[in-house]
């Protein structure tokens, strides 16, 4: 099955998160759907919008365990380590987009699903979505420029909040931050992310040209987000190889 889907339709594309029997974890092969699906949007001039949604109870958890577990027991790997890029690859593509992109969020993000949230333009989220960084929580440092996307929306308290000390946020908070422009009901998410969409996709060309200006004007924040990656990815790895080696001894942490 197909686990990242493509529609376009008037102008407007709709990438949906289809694996939902495991909340829309990322594995590399989905990522890989998921760039793949962003390539050929770009591609056509015609689209000037992208609404990225999720069928199923999640958003997304994540990336999936078996990749964070394998980069744990041999961080040094090659391959372990461009698995774990890889995780990055795919919000980074969404944030590159050409079109201005809208993340309409139902249910729970989660880790690298809060960083996929966070690197569209704007975000229409449900008043009862819940918001979860986690990484510390289970043990691993945050990567993806984690810190970055957030406080660059949210301003520093709120990502020490929500990254350091574990703060859960759910879709009204979200939007009383600056992390999502409206919380709404939740059947009333994806309807008005194709409204503001088709604001947009009337003009493509208008629409991709001012969408670069606005990213352009608005950033790179104070260490530009492909720094942030680079910087954040070591003591990731670290982290996770801690983690595993703790669970190798029995220790828990």
């Amino acid at each position: 099955m197909t686990e990242v889907l493509l529609e376009i339709v008037d102008g407007i594309a709709s990438i949906t998160l289809n694996a939902a029997e495991r909340r829309n974890a990322f594995t590399p092969a989905m990522v890989g759907e998921l760039i793949d699906a962003c390539d050929e949007i770009d591609r056509d001039e015609a689209v000037g919008a992208v609404v990225i949604k999720a069928n199923g109870e999640s958003f997304c958890s994540g990336a999936h365990r078996s990749v964070l577990a394998a980069a744990g027991r041999d961080p040094a790997s090659d391959a372990n380590y461009r698995a774990l890029g890889v995780m990055y690859n795919g919000f980074v593509r969404v944030g590159a987009l050409l079109p201005p992109t809208i993340a309409a969020v139902r249910g729970h993000s989660v880790g690298a699903g809060v960083n996929l949230v966070l690197a569209t333009d704007v975000r229409v989220i449900a008043e009862g979505a819940r918001v979860i960084t986690g990484f510390l929580r289970i043990g691993i440092h945050p990567g993806g420029g984690h810190f970055t996307l957030l406080g660059r929306l949210a301003g520093r308290e709120a990502a020490a909040a929500m990254s350091l000390f574990g703060e859960e946020i759910d879709g009204r908070r979200a939007a009383e931050i600056g992390l999502a422009w409206v919380a709404l009901p939740e059947a009333e998410v994806e309807p008005k992310a194709m409204e503001l969409a088709r604001r947009v996709a009337k003009d493509p060309e208008l629409a991709r040209a001012a969408a670069r200006s606005l990213r352009l004007e608005l950033g790179p924040p104070s260490i530009p987000w492909p720094a942030a990656l680079e910087a954040e990815k070591a003591v990731q790895m670290w982290s996770l190889r801690r983690q595993s080696e703790a669970g190798k001894s029995g220790s828990g942490k």
